[in-house]
């Protein structure tokens, strides 16, 4: 029996055709796109205004937890790229900023937001009440997440279900993940198993070696970085179960600062009437069509 957080977004029939979707392809990623979501999207082309409440004049800085490729991550030079990367890119650039990016904790990331660390946080942030409370979003993509085994599957683990009870799973610290791994485990004491041993890391690449190496018999995180790992380590690792958990993604802006928060919201759907957001996912192979 799998347990899975029920999402307000989508109905379940929505939910069983994308997931099927992303079963089919996740060799070539698993992002789902927010096509149209948020505010009305105007035909005008114009640049939006130069948002008048920023940290630092002329610069537009996201707090990122830049360590999930491929959304965001350091490449060879050490340079942030992702998807996210140029989707913030190119909101700085429609509102005449340069864009900065900030190393961020996601364990911290909302906390550094509120502590003016950064304008906005950009890192594949899901939109959840408890943060809705104390943020607001500018939907911009569908995510979901996967449990993640080795090729062999030493654990005989079927996806987020009660196989994973007396199980070592890794997973990033302060992420939906570890969340659900929390409900599981719970599940599996009431039902008299053994309780899962989470262990916490604080990258996605971390917690994927302690799997590699066995440190864990497996990993859970969002559909698309786990896709990416697939293809990186081709043969390797493979998905156990179904997707779970589709939920929008978004970018965060604190709550006192609805200016910034509506010239974000048009700047990207700008992106969207250009193309610039479609290149942008598609350079990625995040971009799918079923929502």
């Amino acid at each position: 029996m799998t347990l899975r957080t029920r999402r307000s977004m989508g109905n379940r029939r929505r939910f069983a055709r994308t997931a099927l979707a992303v079963s089919l392809v996740f060799p070539l990623g698993a992002a789902f796109v927010a096509s149209g979501v948020g505010a009305s999207v105007s035909k005008s082309k114009k640049p939006a205004l130069k948002p008048p409440a920023i940290v630092s004049a002329g610069k537009l800085q996201f707090c990122s937890d830049i360590s999930s490729p491929p959304i965001e991550f350091l490449n060879s030079n050490q340079k942030p790229v992702g998807s996210d990367i140029g989707i913030g890119n190119a909101i700085a650039g429609k509102l005449h900023l340069k864009p900065v990016w900030q190393q961020t904790s996601f364990s911290g990331i909302i906390p550094a937001l509120q502590a003016g660390h950064c304008d906005a946080i950009l890192s594949q942030l899901y939109i959840k009440p408890a943060r809705q409370a104390v943020v607001n979003f500018v939907p911009y993509m569908w995510s979901s997440e996967s449990v993640t085994v080795p090729t062999a599957n030493p654990g005989n683990i079927t996806g987020l279900d009660l196989s994973l009870c007396g199980q070592k799973v890794a997973t990033v610290t302060g992420t939906t993940a570890q969340t659900e791994l929390s409900t599981v485990s719970d599940a599996c004491t009431a039902a008299g198993k053994p309780a899962i041993g989470v262990v916490l890391y604080t990258s996605d690449p971390d917690a994927l070696q302690s799997m590699m190496s066995g440190l864990s018999t497996a990993y859970t995180s969002t559909s698309e970085t786990a896709a990416y790992f697939m293809r990186a380590n081709k043969g390797t690792i493979k998905f156990a179960g179904d997707p779970f958990g589709q939920i929008l993604t978004g970018i965060a802006v604190n709550k006192g600062n609805p200016k910034l928060l509506a010239a974000i919201r048009r700047a990207f759907a700008q992106m969207q009437l250009d193309g610039t957001y479609n290149r942008i996912m598609n350079q990625w192979g995040l971009h799918r069509d079923e929502l």
